[in-house]
Protein backbone atom coordinates (compact mmCIF):
# COMPACT_ATOMS: atom_id res chain seq x y z
CA UNK A 1 0.00 0.00 0.00
CA UNK A 2 0.98 3.52 -0.34
CA UNK A 3 3.36 5.16 2.55
CA UNK A 4 0.45 7.11 4.78
CA UNK A 5 2.71 9.97 4.59
CA UNK A 6 3.72 10.31 0.92
CA UNK A 7 2.45 13.37 -0.92
CA UNK A 8 1.39 12.44 -4.48
CA UNK A 9 3.54 14.44 -7.38
CA UNK A 10 0.18 14.85 -9.23
CA UNK A 11 -3.31 14.06 -9.38
CA UNK A 12 -5.46 12.44 -12.79
CA UNK A 13 -9.02 12.78 -12.63
CA UNK A 14 -11.06 11.94 -15.70
CA UNK A 15 -15.09 11.46 -16.11
CA UNK A 16 -17.16 9.96 -18.66
CA UNK A 17 -20.94 10.01 -19.15
CA UNK A 18 -23.32 7.05 -19.86
CA UNK A 19 -25.48 6.34 -22.71
CA UNK A 20 -29.54 6.09 -22.94
CA UNK A 21 -31.82 5.80 -25.44
CA UNK A 22 -29.53 3.74 -28.51
CA UNK A 23 -32.15 3.43 -30.96
CA UNK A 24 -30.62 0.98 -33.64
CA UNK A 25 -28.63 -0.86 -30.88
CA UNK A 26 -27.35 -4.17 -32.03
CA UNK A 27 -26.60 -3.07 -35.67
CA UNK A 28 -23.53 -1.46 -34.56
CA UNK A 29 -22.06 -5.32 -33.96
CA UNK A 30 -19.38 -7.66 -36.11
CA UNK A 31 -22.57 -9.62 -37.74
CA UNK A 32 -24.74 -6.49 -38.45
CA UNK A 33 -21.67 -4.99 -40.42
CA UNK A 34 -22.70 -2.21 -41.00
CA UNK A 35 -25.13 0.04 -38.93
CA UNK A 36 -26.90 3.43 -37.97
CA UNK A 37 -27.45 4.21 -34.28
CA UNK A 38 -28.60 7.24 -32.24
CA UNK A 39 -28.27 7.36 -28.30
CA UNK A 40 -28.08 10.14 -25.66
CA UNK A 41 -24.84 10.71 -23.71
CA UNK A 42 -26.22 11.91 -19.54
CA UNK A 43 -25.08 12.34 -16.40
CA UNK A 44 -24.39 10.49 -13.88
CA UNK A 45 -20.89 9.84 -15.31
CA UNK A 46 -18.29 7.75 -13.78
CA UNK A 47 -15.12 9.31 -12.37
CA UNK A 48 -11.69 7.79 -12.31
CA UNK A 49 -8.79 9.27 -10.28
CA UNK A 50 -5.28 8.65 -10.12
CA UNK A 51 -2.83 9.68 -7.37
CA UNK A 52 0.94 9.55 -9.07
CA UNK A 53 3.22 8.70 -6.33
CA UNK A 54 7.10 7.97 -7.15
CA UNK A 55 7.81 4.19 -6.75
CA UNK A 56 9.49 4.30 -3.71
CA UNK A 57 6.57 5.36 -1.85
CA UNK A 58 4.66 2.06 -2.20
CA UNK A 59 4.79 -1.35 -1.86
CA UNK A 60 2.55 -2.34 -4.79
CA UNK A 61 2.94 -0.29 -7.79
CA UNK A 62 -0.54 -0.31 -9.11
CA UNK A 63 -3.45 -0.08 -6.69
CA UNK A 64 -7.14 -0.03 -7.60
CA UNK A 65 -9.43 1.13 -5.37
CA UNK A 66 -13.36 -0.11 -6.81
CA UNK A 67 -15.48 2.09 -4.60
CA UNK A 68 -18.81 0.62 -5.61
CA UNK A 69 -18.26 -2.96 -4.50
CA UNK A 70 -15.67 -1.94 -1.50
CA UNK A 71 -12.77 -3.34 -3.17
CA UNK A 72 -9.46 -2.26 -2.58
CA UNK A 73 -6.30 -4.64 -4.05
CA UNK A 74 -3.16 -4.37 -5.76
CA UNK A 75 -2.93 -4.86 -9.44
CA UNK A 76 0.14 -6.50 -10.58
CA UNK A 77 1.33 -7.27 -14.28
CA UNK A 78 0.11 -9.75 -16.51
CA UNK A 79 2.95 -11.82 -16.49
CA UNK A 80 2.94 -11.47 -12.88
CA UNK A 81 0.09 -13.78 -12.94
CA UNK A 82 -2.54 -16.28 -14.57
CA UNK A 83 -5.70 -14.23 -15.18
CA UNK A 84 -7.43 -11.08 -14.37
CA UNK A 85 -8.64 -11.44 -10.90
CA UNK A 86 -11.64 -9.44 -9.57
CA UNK A 87 -12.08 -6.81 -12.77
CA UNK A 88 -11.06 -8.23 -15.82
CA UNK A 89 -12.07 -5.16 -17.53
CA UNK A 90 -10.29 -2.65 -14.99
CA UNK A 91 -6.91 -5.04 -14.98
CA UNK A 92 -7.01 -5.49 -18.59
CA UNK A 93 -7.20 -1.70 -19.38
CA UNK A 94 -4.50 -1.45 -16.43
CA UNK A 95 -1.90 -4.12 -18.42
CA UNK A 96 -2.72 -2.74 -22.03
CA UNK A 97 -1.75 1.06 -20.87
CA UNK A 98 1.19 -0.29 -19.08
CA UNK A 99 1.35 1.89 -15.75
CA UNK A 100 5.75 3.36 -16.20
CA UNK A 101 7.85 1.71 -13.54
CA UNK A 102 9.03 4.20 -11.96
CA UNK A 103 6.01 5.60 -10.82
CA UNK A 104 3.34 3.93 -8.56
CA UNK A 105 -0.48 4.96 -8.46
CA UNK A 106 -3.45 4.65 -6.22
CA UNK A 107 -6.28 4.49 -9.21
CA UNK A 108 -9.99 5.10 -7.75
CA UNK A 109 -12.91 4.23 -9.89
CA UNK A 110 -16.82 5.31 -8.67
CA UNK A 111 -20.44 5.57 -10.92
CA UNK A 112 -23.63 6.17 -9.56
CA UNK A 113 -25.26 4.49 -12.14
CA UNK A 114 -26.09 1.23 -10.64
CA UNK A 115 -23.68 -1.82 -12.29
CA UNK A 116 -25.43 -3.86 -14.68
CA UNK A 117 -27.52 -1.18 -15.45
CA UNK A 118 -27.73 -1.29 -19.21
CA UNK A 119 -26.23 1.98 -19.98
CA UNK A 120 -22.96 1.10 -21.23
CA UNK A 121 -21.77 1.89 -17.84
CA UNK A 122 -18.89 -0.33 -18.25
CA UNK A 123 -17.46 1.55 -21.14
CA UNK A 124 -17.65 4.50 -19.96
CA UNK A 125 -15.56 3.38 -16.89
CA UNK A 126 -13.19 1.88 -19.56
CA UNK A 127 -12.73 5.38 -21.23
CA UNK A 128 -12.41 7.29 -18.40
CA UNK A 129 -9.53 5.15 -17.53
CA UNK A 130 -7.77 4.64 -20.40
CA UNK A 131 -7.98 8.51 -20.77
CA UNK A 132 -6.47 8.90 -16.97
CA UNK A 133 -3.91 6.22 -17.49
CA UNK A 134 -2.91 8.32 -21.12
CA UNK A 135 -1.67 10.96 -19.25
CA UNK A 136 1.49 8.66 -17.53
CA UNK A 137 2.72 8.73 -20.80
CA UNK A 138 4.36 11.34 -22.76
CA UNK A 139 2.10 11.23 -26.08
CA UNK A 140 -1.74 11.98 -26.39
CA UNK A 141 -4.80 9.78 -27.37
CA UNK A 142 -7.38 11.50 -28.77
CA UNK A 143 -11.03 10.97 -28.06
CA UNK A 144 -12.40 8.71 -31.13
CA UNK A 145 -8.55 6.97 -30.18
CA UNK A 146 -9.29 6.89 -26.82
CA UNK A 147 -13.36 4.62 -27.66
CA UNK A 148 -11.85 2.39 -30.13
CA UNK A 149 -8.94 1.07 -27.71
CA UNK A 150 -11.35 0.45 -24.96
CA UNK A 151 -13.64 -1.68 -28.02
CA UNK A 152 -10.01 -3.47 -28.39
CA UNK A 153 -9.72 -4.27 -24.78
CA UNK A 154 -13.39 -5.36 -24.61
CA UNK A 155 -13.25 -7.52 -27.66
CA UNK A 156 -10.06 -8.77 -28.20
CA UNK A 157 -8.42 -8.86 -25.27
CA UNK A 158 -11.08 -10.36 -23.33
CA UNK A 159 -13.08 -11.95 -26.16
CA UNK A 160 -16.33 -10.16 -25.20
CA UNK A 161 -19.56 -9.39 -27.41
CA UNK A 162 -19.55 -5.48 -27.69
CA UNK A 163 -20.52 -3.16 -30.04
CA UNK A 164 -18.73 0.21 -30.77
CA UNK A 165 -21.53 2.41 -29.92
CA UNK A 166 -21.43 2.69 -26.40
CA UNK A 167 -17.35 3.88 -26.21
CA UNK A 168 -17.43 6.66 -28.43
CA UNK A 169 -20.79 7.97 -26.58
CA UNK A 170 -18.70 8.61 -23.64
CA UNK A 171 -16.08 9.55 -25.54
CA UNK A 172 -17.98 12.37 -27.58
CA UNK A 173 -21.10 13.07 -25.26
CA UNK A 174 -24.39 14.88 -26.71
CA UNK A 175 -26.86 13.28 -28.73
CA UNK A 176 -25.10 11.56 -31.69
CA UNK A 177 -26.00 9.46 -34.99
CA UNK A 178 -23.60 7.02 -35.40
CA UNK A 179 -23.29 5.27 -39.06
CA UNK A 180 -20.80 2.67 -39.03
CA UNK A 181 -19.85 2.18 -41.89
CA UNK A 182 -18.07 -1.25 -41.59
CA UNK A 183 -17.23 -2.51 -38.03
CA UNK A 184 -15.68 -0.98 -36.35
CA UNK A 185 -15.01 1.79 -37.97
CA UNK A 186 -17.60 4.64 -37.77
CA UNK A 187 -18.75 8.19 -38.49
CA UNK A 188 -19.93 10.17 -35.41
CA UNK A 189 -22.16 13.23 -36.11
CA UNK A 190 -23.06 15.09 -33.03
CA UNK A 191 -26.92 16.28 -33.03
CA UNK A 192 -27.23 20.74 -32.43
CA UNK A 193 -30.14 21.35 -31.55
CA UNK A 194 -31.24 24.98 -30.36
CA UNK A 195 -31.78 25.32 -25.87
CA UNK A 196 -35.19 24.95 -25.81
CA UNK A 197 -34.90 21.30 -27.37
CA UNK A 198 -32.32 20.34 -25.76
CA UNK A 199 -33.71 21.18 -22.28
CA UNK A 200 -37.11 20.07 -23.17
CA UNK A 201 -36.02 16.89 -24.01
CA UNK A 202 -33.70 16.44 -21.16
CA UNK A 203 -37.11 17.46 -18.68
CA UNK A 204 -38.84 14.49 -20.42
CA UNK A 205 -36.49 11.63 -20.25
CA UNK A 206 -36.81 9.58 -17.43
CA UNK A 207 -34.52 6.51 -17.05
CA UNK A 208 -35.91 3.50 -14.49
CA UNK A 209 -33.38 0.82 -13.37
CA UNK A 210 -35.59 -2.47 -13.34
CA UNK A 211 -33.84 -3.64 -9.88
CA UNK A 212 -31.40 -6.28 -10.75
CA UNK A 213 -28.11 -5.97 -13.38
CA UNK A 214 -28.57 -7.29 -16.86
CA UNK A 215 -27.52 -10.36 -17.60
CA UNK A 216 -26.16 -11.01 -21.09
CA UNK A 217 -27.21 -14.46 -21.00
CA UNK A 218 -27.66 -17.71 -23.33
CA UNK A 219 -30.37 -15.39 -25.28
CA UNK A 220 -28.44 -13.46 -27.09
CA UNK A 221 -26.09 -15.53 -28.13
CA UNK A 222 -29.56 -17.51 -29.39
CA UNK A 223 -30.21 -13.90 -31.41
CA UNK A 224 -26.57 -13.69 -32.41
CA UNK A 225 -26.20 -17.06 -33.90
CA UNK A 226 -30.05 -16.07 -36.06
CA UNK A 227 -28.33 -12.63 -37.16
CA UNK A 228 -25.21 -14.29 -38.08
CA UNK A 229 -26.76 -16.61 -40.22
CA UNK A 230 -29.21 -14.42 -42.14
CA UNK A 231 -26.45 -11.83 -42.73
CA UNK A 232 -26.58 -8.02 -42.45
CA UNK A 233 -29.41 -7.25 -44.56
CA UNK A 234 -31.98 -8.98 -42.32
CA UNK A 235 -34.74 -7.14 -42.15
CA UNK A 236 -35.05 -6.90 -38.69
CA UNK A 237 -31.67 -5.33 -38.57
CA UNK A 238 -33.21 -2.45 -41.47
CA UNK A 239 -35.83 -1.95 -39.42
CA UNK A 240 -33.84 -1.26 -36.21
CA UNK A 241 -31.55 1.27 -38.21
CA UNK A 242 -34.21 3.11 -39.49
CA UNK A 243 -34.83 3.98 -36.05
CA UNK A 244 -32.13 5.64 -35.76
CA UNK A 245 -32.75 7.42 -38.69
CA UNK A 246 -36.41 8.47 -37.40
CA UNK A 247 -34.44 9.82 -34.05
CA UNK A 248 -32.33 11.84 -35.73
CA UNK A 249 -35.15 13.27 -37.74
CA UNK A 250 -37.15 13.93 -35.08
CA UNK A 251 -34.81 16.06 -32.85
CA UNK A 252 -33.68 18.16 -35.15
CA UNK A 253 -37.51 19.10 -36.07
CA UNK A 254 -38.19 18.76 -32.18
CA UNK A 255 -40.59 16.46 -32.97
CA UNK A 256 -40.81 14.24 -29.60
CA UNK A 257 -44.13 12.58 -30.61
CA UNK A 258 -41.50 11.87 -33.82
CA UNK A 259 -38.82 10.29 -31.28
CA UNK A 260 -41.13 8.86 -29.31
CA UNK A 261 -42.67 6.71 -31.60
CA UNK A 262 -39.20 5.78 -32.92
CA UNK A 263 -38.03 4.34 -29.34
CA UNK A 264 -41.47 2.48 -29.34
CA UNK A 265 -40.75 1.03 -32.65
CA UNK A 266 -37.29 0.21 -31.61
CA UNK A 267 -38.38 -1.97 -28.75
CA UNK A 268 -40.90 -3.59 -30.48
CA UNK A 269 -37.85 -4.54 -32.78
CA UNK A 270 -36.23 -5.90 -29.71
CA UNK A 271 -39.04 -8.34 -29.60
CA UNK A 272 -38.71 -9.56 -32.91
CA UNK A 273 -35.40 -10.61 -32.53
CA UNK A 274 -36.43 -12.60 -29.14
CA UNK A 275 -39.43 -12.12 -26.82
CA UNK A 276 -37.29 -12.07 -23.89
CA UNK A 277 -35.35 -9.55 -24.91
CA UNK A 278 -38.40 -6.73 -23.21
CA UNK A 279 -38.75 -8.84 -19.88
CA UNK A 280 -41.66 -8.74 -17.95
CA UNK A 281 -40.20 -5.85 -15.64
CA UNK A 282 -40.02 -3.67 -18.66
CA UNK A 283 -43.16 -4.37 -19.62
CA UNK A 284 -44.64 -3.90 -16.59
CA UNK A 285 -43.16 -0.58 -16.56
CA UNK A 286 -44.37 -0.05 -20.18
CA UNK A 287 -48.00 -0.37 -19.26
CA UNK A 288 -47.55 2.42 -16.37
CA UNK A 289 -45.81 4.65 -18.32
CA UNK A 290 -48.38 4.00 -21.26
CA UNK A 291 -50.76 4.69 -18.44
CA UNK A 292 -49.53 8.13 -18.08
CA UNK A 293 -49.39 9.66 -21.32
CA UNK A 294 -45.45 8.80 -22.10
CA UNK A 295 -44.82 9.47 -26.12
CA UNK A 296 -42.30 6.52 -26.00
CA UNK A 297 -40.05 3.86 -24.05
CA UNK A 298 -36.83 1.97 -24.85
CA UNK A 299 -35.13 -0.79 -23.37
CA UNK A 300 -31.85 0.20 -23.13
CA UNK A 301 -28.77 -1.87 -24.42
CA UNK A 302 -29.75 -5.37 -26.31
CA UNK A 303 -32.64 -6.28 -23.86
CA UNK A 304 -33.02 -9.04 -21.54
CA UNK A 305 -33.72 -9.95 -17.74
CA UNK A 306 -32.66 -6.80 -15.73
CA UNK A 307 -30.91 -3.64 -16.85
CA UNK A 308 -33.11 -0.69 -17.22
CA UNK A 309 -35.82 1.20 -19.56
CA UNK A 310 -35.58 5.22 -20.74
CA UNK A 311 -39.07 6.77 -21.27
CA UNK A 312 -39.84 9.69 -22.79
CA UNK A 313 -42.96 11.26 -20.95
CA UNK A 314 -45.89 13.86 -22.24
CA UNK A 315 -45.67 17.71 -21.72
CA UNK A 316 -47.18 17.92 -18.54
CA UNK A 317 -44.18 17.91 -15.43
CA UNK A 318 -46.85 16.75 -13.62
CA UNK A 319 -47.75 13.61 -15.36
CA UNK A 320 -44.45 12.66 -15.61
CA UNK A 321 -43.90 13.00 -11.52
CA UNK A 322 -47.30 10.89 -11.27
CA UNK A 323 -45.76 8.64 -13.28
CA UNK A 324 -42.09 8.07 -11.57
CA UNK A 325 -44.01 7.68 -8.19
CA UNK A 326 -46.78 4.88 -9.67
CA UNK A 327 -43.23 3.00 -11.27
CA UNK A 328 -41.83 3.23 -7.87
CA UNK A 329 -44.89 1.71 -5.75
CA UNK A 330 -45.46 -1.06 -7.99
CA UNK A 331 -42.21 -3.14 -7.30
CA UNK A 332 -40.00 -1.70 -4.33
CA UNK A 333 -37.03 -2.90 -6.80
CA UNK A 334 -37.85 -0.12 -9.38
CA UNK A 335 -35.34 2.89 -9.33
CA UNK A 336 -35.42 6.28 -10.54
CA UNK A 337 -32.24 7.50 -11.40
CA UNK A 338 -32.17 11.23 -12.02
CA UNK A 339 -29.99 12.41 -15.26
CA UNK A 340 -28.92 15.06 -17.00
CA UNK A 341 -27.87 15.51 -20.65
CA UNK A 342 -24.50 15.63 -21.23
CA UNK A 343 -23.66 18.14 -23.65
CA UNK A 344 -19.70 16.97 -23.45
CA UNK A 345 -18.24 13.74 -23.77
CA UNK A 346 -14.80 12.54 -21.97
CA UNK A 347 -13.18 15.21 -19.92
CA UNK A 348 -9.78 14.24 -18.56
CA UNK A 349 -7.22 16.56 -16.56
CA UNK A 350 -4.52 16.79 -13.70
CA UNK A 351 -3.22 18.53 -11.30
CA UNK A 352 -0.37 19.16 -8.75
CA UNK A 353 -1.95 18.68 -5.48
CA UNK A 354 -2.17 21.45 -2.29
CA UNK A 355 -1.52 20.72 0.99
CA UNK A 356 -4.85 19.21 1.63
CA UNK A 357 -3.44 16.91 -1.21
Amino acid sequence: MVDPNAVPLRIINSVAPIRICDNGGWTDTWFAEYGKIFNIAVYPYVEVQIEVYPREAAGDRVILHAENFGQKYAVFPRQERHKWIHHPLLEACIDYMDVPENLAVQISIFSEAPAGCSTGTSAAVTVALIAALDLLTPTRLSPVEVAYTAHTIETKLLGQQSGIQDQLCSAYGGVNFIEMFQYPYAAVSPILVGNSIWWELERRLALIFLGKSHSSSAVHETVIKGLRDSGPSDPKLEALRQTAVKSRNAIYAGDFAGLGQAMCENTEGQRNLHDTLVSADAQKVIEIAREHGALGWKVNGAGGDGGSITLLCGPRMSEKRAMLRAIEEANPLYQNIPTYLSRMGLRVWQREPDNGH
